[in-house]
């Protein structure tokens, strides 16, 4: 079945930089789509980045601001996310998903479990 496991979560200094990996099975990585979103304390959860199939066409949540870089290696079945200038408003749990078609059912949504990203001083 099609898994999505998030890793690369940590604490790190406000300004500091953090990388997040996901890796996909079960499912054809090279012909979907990929993102990453964010679920902060006190808000709804959110888009951080999305990246084509191919990883021509990214857009990122306006509040990145130029400070994440989303990428892919289809290859290793690995969506990454880097992310510098890191702020404390950017703590939370940062989760890969994908929506993924499924023969039986149709399209369906998936989430990895979430890995925690603190930023603190």
């Amino acid at each position: 079945q099609v898994q999505l496991m998030e890793s690369g979560g940590g604490l790190v200094q406000p300004g500091g930089s953090l990388s997040l990996s996901c890796k996909g099975s079960g499912f054809v990585f090279a012909n979907y789509g990929m993102a990453w979103y964010r679920q902060v304390p006190g808000r709804e959860r959110e888009l951080v980045a999305h990246i084509s199939s191919n990883g021509v066409g990214i857009n990122y949540g306006d509040f990145v601001k130029g400070r994440f870089t989303i990428s892919r290696d289809n290859f290793k079945d690995t969506v990454y996310l880097q992310m510098t200038g890191l702020k404390p408003d950017d703590a939370g749990v940062y989760y890969c998903y994908a929506k993924v078609w499924i023969r039986t059912s149709g399209w369906n949504d998936y989430w990895g479990q979430g890995t925690q990203v603190n930023v603190s001083s």
